[in-house]
């Protein structure tokens, strides 16, 4: 969604530039109005003599043809019957660019490759990675390894480029689990795990882990949340965030870039108890 207002702003932009390009390569060539104006009058002016206003005008062509034929280097300027100079058009390729063409593609270019490359850097930094990184998938280990660490530790398995605890799911839970999470959650729970986001649901505070009540107790708004991140206590509005937590050839793989939303208040799949004193009043 970030990326359609992006991509609309890009469009008019470049919609904008080649309007302008298009004006200035319309007005190229135009006269002023200043000039229009000296030569409307000087046409409307009457000489003072017949024979002056023949020879100026012979002059003048005279001299228009000497410039032209100078211009293009060929000979002097070819006349009809009438005396007068046969207008023949140039050649665009041998007239080639001038000074202002060239100046307004320059800067259409510069402006083009400007924006191109502020969207194109625009985008890379807002979209989510596909892999690697928060937002993407993220090895956190063997399983062996993290059951035999939870066992051991009595705490969760943190998983810090996920920004994930890794915690137990019981077996015998699994049933009423089935009725609540989504299918993807639940296959990370038949394995026997759960991938919390240790982010609060209530303002985005890191919850932390309460050793002596072995319950996720968020020291900012006293929200509390079970083992498995169900709601217990506080202004929590749902349980915690869960990743999908993949297991593949015994190794724990957290997809953080499908995150599904937290249980609703009142789930207590597992009927845990706080097993000592908070750590948060």
């Amino acid at each position: 969604m970030i990326a359609i207002p992006i991509i609309v702003i890009i469009l008019v932009a470049l919609v904008s530039v080649i309007l302008l390009a298009n004006r200035q390569r319309a007005a190229t060539g135009n006269l002023s109005r200043e000039t229009r104006k000296r030569d409307e009058a000087a046409s409307t002016s009457e000489p003072t003599a017949a024979g002056t206003e023949v020879e100026l005008s012979e002059a003048a062509r005279a001299r228009a043809g000497e410039a032209r034929a100078q211009a293009e280097g060929t000979t002097p300027a070819v006349r009809d019957a009438q005396g007068l100079t046969v207008w023949e058009p140039v050649d665009e390729e041998e007239l080639g660019v001038t000074r202002r063409q060239f100046l307004n593609r320059g800067i259409l270019i510069a402006m083009l490759g400007a924006l191109g490359t502020f969207g194109a850097s625009l985008l890379a930094f807002l979209w989510p990675s596909s892999s690697g990184g928060f937002g993407g998938v993220i090895a956190a280990g063997k399983l062996a390894d993290i059951q035999s660490y939870m066992a051991s530790n009595l705490q969760p398995f943190y998983v810090p480029e996920a920004r994930t605890y890794i915690q137990p799911y019981p077996k015998s839970a699994l049933p009423k689990a089935k009725v609540v999470y989504q299918d993807f959650i639940y296959a990370g729970m038949e394995q026997g795990i759960v991938a919390l986001y240790q982010k609060c649901v209530h303002l985005g505070c890191r919850v932390p882990w309460c050793q002596s009540a072995q319950w996720f107790e968020c020291p900012c708004h006293g929200s509390k949340y079970n083992r498995v991140g169900e709601k217990r206590d506080g202004p929590a509005p749902r349980g915690l965030d869960r990743f999908q937590a993949i297991v593949k050839g015994g190794a724990v793989t957290i997809n953080t870039g499908l995150l599904s939303v937290g249980p609703p208040i009142g789930t207590d799949t597992t009927g845990q108890v706080a097993e000592g004193p908070h750590c948060v009043g």
